[in-house]
């Protein structure tokens, strides 16, 4: 938002905005509680997920640093129909949903890098929902690393720069825990990947698309 809007209206979003800090595992709203405001990272990784079925939640996706999320409240149903949780400690923006409205409706170049951003998102929304319908576990498997990798990059011994719980994982490619761990042990052995506690590092890239491929 900082980037986009206008130089005049800069001091109006310092005058708005509220930073706050957030603990690794801290719930920053809940699915169907009112809308109260939009977000943004500031330093951090949060994940946006939703219930799927009574005990399962499925990872819609990753904001880290400088990502919006709380935006899909947008609307006039006034609820947030997703969950967003801190992955780790982290610093938080928040701006209130009357303040974020009237930027919108100041602020062309933001309202329409939002509406990209926003296309961008449900084109992949709808790509995962497809892939949860067609594509098998290991092959959901092998795009939730792909998509992780391409996100968040290598960190220096090679391993993706984000380090989730199975549980995260699973939810993440849409399977159950169980499924999920017996799949990462056939990529360990096939020698796809390594993991090292929650650390997963790619050997073969080739391979692990070729996974998806199989599948579409």
């Amino acid at each position: 938002m900082c980037q986009n809007c206008l130089k005049q209206w800069q001091p109006a979003i310092a005058a708005n905005k509220k930073n706050f800090k957030v603990r690794k595992g801290e719930v920053i709203f809940n699915e169907g509680d009112a809308v109260k405001g939009v977000y943004f990272v500031y330093e951090g990784i949060v994940k946006v997920h939703k219930k799927w079925g009574p005990e399962k939640e499925l990872i819609i996706r990753f904001a880290s640093s400088g990502a919006i999320f709380g935006h899909r409240g947008l609307g006039p149903n006034n609820v947030y129909p997703i969950s967003a949780t801190a992955l780790e400690d982290g610093v938080i923006c928040f701006v209130d949903i009357d303040f974020f409205e009237s930027t919108l409706k100041v602020n062309t170049d933001f309202t329409y890098n939002l509406m990209m951003f926003l296309a961008s998102e449900l084109q992949e929304s709808e790509k995962k929902m497809r892939n949860l319908a067609h594509m098998s576990v290991k092959g959901r498997v092998a795009q939730a690393l792909i998509s992780l990798q391409k996100q968040f990059g290598k960190k220096a011994d090679g391993s993706i720069n984000i380090e989730l719980s199975r549980q995260d994982l699973a939810s993440y490619a849409g399977a159950t825990y169980e499924t999920v761990f017996r799949v990462l042990n056939e990529m360990l052995k096939e020698e796809i990947i390594e993991a090292k506690g929650k650390k997963i590092i790619v050997n073969d890239e080739e391979k692990l698309l070729a996974l998806t491929d199989e599948q579409l």
